[in-house]
């Protein structure tokens, strides 16, 4: 099989989260079997930023499930949406 690499788009409760302390836990949270590619900041409105988390996950069935069970559990995150994924030649 391949890698594929996803984008997957978080959005955090309030424009008053710590974006930094975000962005720490987000790569303590990546498991094991998927590498953290990087992260965009994403101005939405009013002061929220959305983070566009890139990773790089085996190609195969739920390859992005761990790590998007694991975002959705952090502090501060109000949803989770995989908004791409394009398959690494």
């Amino acid at each position: 099989m391949g890698e594929v690499v996803a984008t997957i788009k978080l959005m955090p409760e309030s424009p008053e989260i710590d974006l930094e302390q975000l962005k720490s836990d987000i790569q303590t949270s990546i498991p094991e079997g998927a590498e953290l590619h990087k992260i965009d900041e994403e101005p939405i409105a009013f002061g929220l930023v959305a983070l566009n988390v890139m990773v790089i996950v085996e190609d195969q069935e739920g390859g992005t499930e761990k790590v998007e069970e694991n975002l959705a559990k952090l502090s501060g995150v109000n949803s989770i949406e995989v908004t791409d994924t394009r398959r690494l030649m």
